[in-house]
Order: C-alpha cells, then sequence, then structure tokens
C-alpha cells in the first residue's frame, strides 16, 4: 500500500481566473492566502473542508491533489511497486511535483509542500451546503477500486444499485467512484439543509443551474464559469448505507 499524503485541493483549470473566483466567492467560499510556489496566475478557495485551487494554467485537469513529505523518495517507492508517473519533476533546486493518472485517466498529483495558507477549522457552509463528496465518473467502479484501494485503502461505503458507487477516504478527501452515466466529469457534492435559500440566490444572482440533472437524484447542479459542476442533494445519497469494516479485503477486488 501506498500513501498519497494529505489532501490539499481540488485543482481546476480557469482560463479567466477573476471570473472563477468571483464566482467561488459569490456562492460562499473565502478566499484563500497563496504562497510564491506557482509562476502563474493561481488562486484557492475554501469552506474549511473543501479547498479548491484556481490554476490559469494548461495542465491535465481536474486534477486531485495531496501533500507528500519527502516526495522523491516516496516516488522511488512508488515506483518499485509497479506505480507509472506521467511527470516528475523532482530535484533540489524545483518545487517538487509528480502526477500519475487512475485506471479512468484522472489526474492525481502529489507536492512537496502546500501552497496556501488558511484555517483547516470548520467555516460556514456556501449555498450549496455541506460538502460530501468529490465523485469521479469511471467506466467499471471494482476495476477503479484497485488503484484507489492501493494508494486509500480505507473503503468507507458502498452500494451496486441502481449503479455501482464506491467512496473512499482518500487521505482526507471522500472520493467517490461512479459508473452513472448522468456523470460527465469530476464533480463536487454537496448536501443543502435551506432549498429555499439557494434558489432564492440562484434567482438574485442569476446563476446558471439545471433542475434535477439525473446524477444520483439531486435537485440541481450549477455550473461554475469554469465548467465544474456543483451538485445539491437533499441529503447523501450513500447516507442510508451501511459502512464498510476497515478490515475488509480489498485485495479481493479482480484486476
Amino acid at each position: 500500500m501506498s500513501s498519497l499524503g494529505r489532501f490539499l485541493e481540488f485543482s481546476i483549470r480557469t482560463p479567466n481566473i477573476i471570473e472563477s473566483l468571483s464566482y467561488y466567492k459569490l456562492i460562499g467560499f473565502t478566499e484563500r492566502e497563496i504562497g510564491d510556489v506557482w509562476t502563474h496566475k493561481y488562486a484557492v478557495v475554501g469552506d474549511g473542508v473543501l479547498n479548491i485551487g484556481l490554476h490559469d494554467r494548461v495542465f491535465d485537469a481536474p486534477a486531485v491533489t495531496f501533500v507528500h513529505q519527502d516526495l522523491a523518495k516516496h516516488a522511488r517507492f512508488m515506483s518499485d511497486h509497479g506505480f507509472d508517473f506521467s511527470f516528475l519533476r523532482l530535484d533540489e533546486d524545483v518545487f517538487n511535483e509528480l502526477g500519475l493518472p487512475d485506471r479512468d485517466g484522472h489526474m492525481v498529483t502529489m507536492l512537496e509542500a502546500r501552497t496556501f495558507t488558511g484555517s483547516d477549522e470548520f467555516e460556514d457552509d456556501s449555498i450549496l451546503g455541506t460538502w460530501f463528496e468529490l465523485s469521479l465518473p469511471v467506466r467499471d467502479a471494482v476495476r477503479s477500486a484497485r488503484f484507489w484501494a492501493a494508494v486509500a485503502p480505507n473503503l468507507l461505503r458502498m452500494r451496486e444499485e441502481p449503479t455501482t458507487h464506491m467512496r473512499f477516504d482518500a487521505d482526507g478527501v471522500a472520493l467517490g467512484l461512479s459508473e452513472s452515466i448522468a456523470l460527465k466529469a469530476p464533480s463536487l457534492c454537496f448536501r443543502c439543509q435551506d432549498k429555499e435559500a439557494l434558489f432564492a440566490a440562484i434567482e438574485r444572482h442569476g446563476l446558471p443551474h439545471e433542475k434535477f440533472p439525473g446524477f444520483e437524484g439531486a435537485f440541481v447542479a450549477l455550473q461554475a464559469p469554469e465548467g465544474t459542476m456543483l451538485y445539491a442533494f437533499d441529503e447523501d445519497f450513500l447516507g442510508d448505507l451501511i459502512e464498510v469494516e476497515e478490515s475488509d479485503d480489498l485485495s479481493e477486488f479482480p484486476a
């Protein structure tokens, strides 16, 4: 097994970073104080639980980004255990980072240090409510789980009907593998306890949205300027399932 480190941010490409930053602040996220690591335009917004990194550069996005100390040593360990990297930037005079795709091509990046500061304590929710999952579309959830079980072995919940869905605790991020055909790209899921206030804000600000978009019973979906989908639910769509025991043997998943 190989740890990814600690979840840092959901990294997305934002061709118009001012527009995207203004959008997330408008719906209730707080801007973080960034460091001087990146040379491109960069901003981070968060709600105390979820952080979203806005990057004005071309890269394989979106990406699930983690921080891991002694990254060069850990990269050698991962390589020895069969992991293939899309890129490796490891040197004494550069900011160390690496990237590797999961089995569906979703990018996972690892950095040697944090790129922003800010409280990790719970803050006010956005107008969408409480974030509970980063959902990844996959062709075969069980096959995809072979990758994630190796790096994030804590399988939290799963279901088989109406579509297979698995949720892992990936070092600080609740990461879902979904076979739903309605899910087109990595997306963010929120549990909204005040639908009236949400729709009032949507109308007040003229936010693009779609009612009952078809994914997992979401009652509305918002699309950020750069294209990120944010889904709002009455409750966690896996909320009524029994949690998987940590001792369950994920090695039984077929390759």
